[in-house]
């Protein structure tokens, strides 16, 4: 799982590398040891993600980062030892993020209620660079309801979808001028209740005479990208909406009722589209911003190109 800075990142970093992604907490990868000895140092996954067991959204990728790069050369094997199963067919690909993170993300959207299970069978297999593989790792998923919220920077809403159907319109306000909220499609990292955000840890400002300085602990918050955007209740922002477009340092802004109502209906992979902000798209690997990527761009990063899912 990915593991971002803890602030509205207007100011922070435009790209978190998935090859610098650290674990949260313990790895969930299932692994069996190898009967045989390997042939060198053991080639190992950080983490898979999803984690076995949970329901995720439909623009969430299976996203697995090793804890050692893996070579160009030894790409299209690797790629050909973690196979993804579904319950119904699903035409997708593998997408190399640095050399240490590999994603596979469907064409279009997952189907709501699709069974996933992606093995990564990696006894004996090299990463090209003097390691092998020792473990073999299994995880069991399934893609929920069809939830996504299409944000409007320049209309200062947000909409709110399920399978469809529109659920609610809520008001909001997203980056200023000066810190533009990221553009483009965003899978939903992951939630907390409290983050702890700091204008300091995302380089916007570490000197607390400063008007952009802020340290505050800021409830229901939904995470979009490592570089610190959110969904959220901000206190210097309590009525979001074009009566008081005074602009965040990044991050989307609702009313301390609609950011709780929010929260409680988004879960780990569920898209949030942003339009209308100026400052482009989040890089595909700034968290799971995967589509953000047309599907040719995604194929340049593949090894083996486009496949289709095998049976369950």
């Amino acid at each position: 799982m990915l593991v971002g800075v803890t602030a509205c990142g207007g100011g922070g970093s435009d790209k978190a590398s998935g090859g610098d992604a650290k674990a949260s907490g313990k790895p969930s990868a299932s692994a069996s040891p190898s009967p045989t000895k390997p042939s060198g140092p053991p080639m190992l996954l950080d983490t898979i993600t999803p984690q076995t067991g949970t329901t995720v959204g439909v623009a969430m990728p299976i996203s697995v980062i090793f804890t050692n790069p893996v070579a160009a050369k030894a790409r299209a094997t690797v790629e050909k030892h973690m196979k993804v199963s579904t319950s119904q067919p699903v035409v997708g690909a593998w997408h190399w993020m640095g050399d240490r993170r590999a994603d596979w993300r469907p064409k279009t959207y997952w189907p709501s209620g699709t069974k996933v299970r992606i093995d990564a069978d990696m006894t004996g297999v090299s990463n090209g660079n003097g390691r092998y593989g020792v473990h073999g790792y299994t995880h069991t998923f399934t893609i929920g309801d069809d939830v996504r919220a299409d944000v409007s920077v320049t209309g200062h809403t947000m909409k709110v979808t399920r399978n469809g159907q529109t659920v609610r319109t809520l008001s909001i306000n997203a980056g200023s001028a000066q810190y533009p909220t990221w553009d483009g499609t965003m899978a939903v990292i992951d939630k907390q209740e409290k983050v702890h955000m700091t204008s300091c840890s995302v380089g916007i400002s570490c000197d607390k005479g400063s008007p952009n300085f802020y340290d505050l602990t800021l409830p229901w918050d939904v995470h979009l990208t490592q570089s610190g955007t959110y969904v959220h209740y901000s206190t210097g922002d309590p009525n979001p909406g074009s009566g008081s477009a005074r602009g965040s340092h990044g991050c989307v802004h609702l009313s301390l009722s609609d950011a709780k109502w929010f929260y409680g209906q988004v879960k780990q992979g569920d898209p949030v589209t942003v339009t209308g902000s100026p400052r482009g798209k989040a890089p595909a690997d700034n968290g799971y911003a995967d589509f953000n990527l047309g599907w040719d761009q995604w194929l340049t990063g593949s090894a083996s190109g486009e496949q289709t899912t095998t049976a369950l």
